[in-house]
């Protein structure tokens, strides 16, 4: 609500400071029906906005210049001096209001009367009404056009090009230390400069969320069923761009989970379901991106069914259908031309959307995941960037050429060696076998006359058709860089995306990944790889090989690994007795085996059970392989649950149970304990820091959706009405009376026993 006055005020301000000339040359020209509409359009926004806020006096004022400005509208009354005057009057009051509700002010509303009664057609002539003047609080946003944002992005890449070019420049000659630390002074501004101007296309993705109780209440009435929607993650910021990009297919996922997932009542009273469905639709960030989630608790996708329309559509053969995983199954939902409905309706049937919705959020650099549930619902997890002006990029080399890749496109990068990748040619056409797993294999170096040789380093990129694995030499880093067209020879070719700057300023063309598969002539076909192959693969649970910090090489199950990602040294510290790491407000346990030495940046890897979050310093990862069934188990407890042979070579095995063990919950999983604070700060300076390091998240006033575990107030302050269990605090050691159930503030055991005891009633 907050965010809407300020925006209602910065917005009245602007409108107040043209508004007053238009009166006044309304006055002098009463035919100019134009500006006539103009006033009437600020006091009815005004008085439309007033209402949504709460914001009676407003409400009244702008209404009754409302009624007189339609009069003349209509041609009842004619604009006179004392009308004009009138009106002046309002709007002069209604900015004196802005300024007191911005400045947090009161302003006396004796007149108010005066004003409105100055409006009627019979008001007598009186001395004008002096609106006594606000001291207006210093504005501190201004609206501006995107396209101009835009151009001030385009404008921070030409100077983070010219800034490359004078430090190539300066590298190539004797260097005044003095200029050098001017050079650095500048780099670091110009990066300061290039993160605010990204930061200004940012909103909160409840623009986004806005309009989706009105579309869930519309299409469950028409469907006759009943939804609850759950809204979570409306404070996450997101490109504004981004935002009006993702409002078609968020749509049409609510409308399909609706219609396809969630089950009619009698279905549901007939499943032991609530009559009443679920849909839960949530944001959260996870490194530079944006996860919009959508889950429901309807009946999930018949993958059998989708199966069968594949066939009798003839999208797929029935040995191509039968050769394909689950997983491969489940995207069938995303095939064009193919829906689950047998009748077309007003919502669904046409086999029309889910393909698009899929093509739009790629387009944009997305991804979809789905997870099936079936009987229990389906979970949609939307993956975007935070931003379409900066995309996160992968740099690989090819001889002395360096490209940059989506990194959303990319799936994994293995290296060429041991059992567990297999490179064949199978006609003339190159394959490569990972982990069981056939694809074609593209080798960057022979695709664009570069080298020939064989490549060490796949690169397994994902694209709708399928995937394929990209060979190159060499991968080098990871870059968020800003993309902008290459010329229309370059870009004909249909290799390449666009053109980026990295940070080193030489120009790097950035490769689009389903273009090369399209110019490699590459057909994907749903097949698996043949038995006599799968047979060499030692079956296991996946895993990530990596060099650890003491240079042991070590593996851990993949599945516990969130993302790997590079971070500065310096957001490491030693405090309250551990390593943490600092990852923009949020702080992290670390665990690592080695000291970081002088290391100015460390990759970690990002734990996580589900609940919580911990990170794992790492000296570099290697690759993805699949753990064998025999493991010689470690001696004593410790993080090393034992040790396993792959490819020839001793492996220690991480214990992620043991790592765990060791650590706190994260925030976001601990029981809220809602403090009844009482003013005088006592419960939040003494009280939250204890039951924190007990356990509890402590809260003074609870989110929306949110609920409590328990509640705590003093004895001699009001309780205020809640649904949690309430524990009573005294400020005495001993109680007045026997049956007195209160705690003594000051005894840590007996409170937190009381807590633990109100929270299992």
């Amino acid at each position: 609500m907050d965010d809407l006055l300020q925006e209602f005020i910065a917005e009245t301000r602007e409108t107040l400071e043209a508004i007053a000339g238009e009166i006044v040359a309304w006055e002098a020209e009463p035919a100019d029906s134009a500006r006539l509409d103009a006033i009437f359009r600020f006091v009815h926004t005004v008085k439309g906005s007033c209402g949504f806020l709460d914001l009676p006096r407003l409400a009244r004022l702008s209404h009754a210049a409302e009624d007189v400005l339609a009069a003349v509208r209509d041609g009842k009354r004619t604009p006179d001096t004392a009308l004009v005057n009138a009106v002046l009057g309002i709007v002069d009051r209604i900015a004196a209001i802005v300024e007191a509700i911005d400045a947090g002010a009161s302003l006396d509303d004796a007149d108010e009367d005066l004003l409105i009664a100055a409006l009627a057609p019979d008001a007598q002539p009186r001395a004008q009404i002096q609106v006594a003047p606000q001291n207006r609080a210093a504005s501190r946003s201004v609206r501006l056009n995107v396209d101009l944002l835009d151009h001030m992005m385009s404008g921070m890449s030409e100077m983070v090009l010219a800034r490359n070019e004078l430090a190539r420049r300066l590298r190539d000659s004797d260097v005044d230390p003095q200029v050098e630390a001017a050079l650095e002074r500048l780099s670091l501004t110009v990066a300061d400069m290039r993160d605010t101007v990204t930061r200004t296309r940012m909103q909160k993705v409840d623009a986004l969320f806005s309009a989706l109780p009105r579309m869930v209440r519309d299409t469950s009435a028409e469907l006759a069923k009943s939804i609850d929607l759950v809204i979570e993650g409306a404070d996450v910021e997101l490109d504004r761009e981004m935002i009006e990009l993702m409002r078609d297919p968020l749509g049409h996922i609510i409308r399909n989970a609706i219609d396809h997932g969630i089950e009619t009542p009698t279905e549901r009273r007939a499943a032991g379901k609530p009559l009443t469905g679920r849909l839960i639709v949530s944001a959260r960030q996870s490194g530079n991106q944006i996860l919009i989630e959508i889950a429901d608790d309807g009946k999930g996708i018949d993958v059998a069914r989708i199966v069968a329309k594949a066939a009798e559509k003839r999208l797929y053969g029935v040995a191509e259908l039968a050769a394909m995983s689950e997983a491969a199954k489940l995207d069938l939902i995303f095939a064009p031309g193919l829906s689950s409905r047998d009748t077309v309706t007003a919502i669904s049937g046409r086999g029309v959307g889910m393909d698009v919705v899929r093509a739009n959020i790629e387009q944009i650099g997305g991804r979809i995941v789905l997870t099936n549930d079936p009987g229990r619902g389906l979970r949609i997890v939307i993956h975007v960037p935070l931003t379409l002006s900066i995309l996160s990029t992968i740099i690989v080399g090819v001889g002395a050429q360096r490209f940059a890749l989506p990194r959303q496109a990319i799936e994994e990068i293995v290296m060429v060696r041991g059992n567990q990748v297999r490179i064949e040619t199978i006609g003339d056409a190159a394959t490569v076998t990972v982990r069981g797993k056939r694809m074609p294999l593209v080798s960057l170096g022979e695709l664009l006359d570069l080298n020939g040789d064989s490549p060490p380093t796949l690169v397994i990129v994902s694209t709708r058709e399928g995937d394929y694995a990209l060979g190159v030499d060499t991968v080098l880093d990871t870059e968020e860089l800003v993309v902008k067209p290459a010329s229309p020879a370059v870009m004909a070719t249909g290799v390449y995306a666009g053109k980026t700057l990295p940070d080193n300023g030489l120009p790097m063309l950035l490769l689009d990944a389903a273009g090369i598969a399209a110019v490699a002539g590459l057909r994907f076909t749903p097949v698996i790889a043949a038995a006599a192959v799968v047979e060499e693969v030692v079956p296991g649970v996946p895993a990530l090989l990596f060099d650890d910090l003491d240079g042991q090489r070590r593996a851990i199950a993949l599945a516990v690994i969130d993302r790997v990602e590079p971070v500065p040294t310096e957001a490491i510290r030693w405090s309250g007795g551990a390593l943490r790491l600092s990852i923009g407000e949020t702080i992290i346990p670390l665990h690592a085996v080695a000291e970081l030495g002088a290391r100015t940046e460390v990759a970690v890897l990002r734990l996580t059970d589900g609940e919580s979050e911990m990170a794992y310093a790492i000296a570099e990862a290697i690759e993805i392989v699949a753990l064998p069934t025999d493991m010689a188990p470690a001696r004593g407890t410790g993080p090393i649950a034992g040790v396993v042979m792959i490819a020839g070579e001793q492996i220690e095995l991480v214990d992620p149970h043991a790592l765990f063990a060791g650590q706190p919950v994260t925030l976001g999983s601990l029981p809220v304990c809602l403090l009844q604070v009482d003013g005088s700060g006592w419960m939040e300076t003494f009280l939250k820091p204890a039951l924190e390091a007990s356990g509890y998240r402590c809260v003074t006033a609870l989110a929306a959706g949110e609920t409590a575990a328990v509640a705590l107030a003093m004895e001699d302050s009001p309780v205020r009405e809640t649904l949690a269990p309430v524990v009573t605090l005294r400020r005495t050691p001993t109680a007045e009376r026997d049956d007195d159930p209160s705690i003594y503030r000051y005894d840590r055991p007996a409170l937190i026993a009381a807590l633990a005891a109100r929270r299992a009633m």
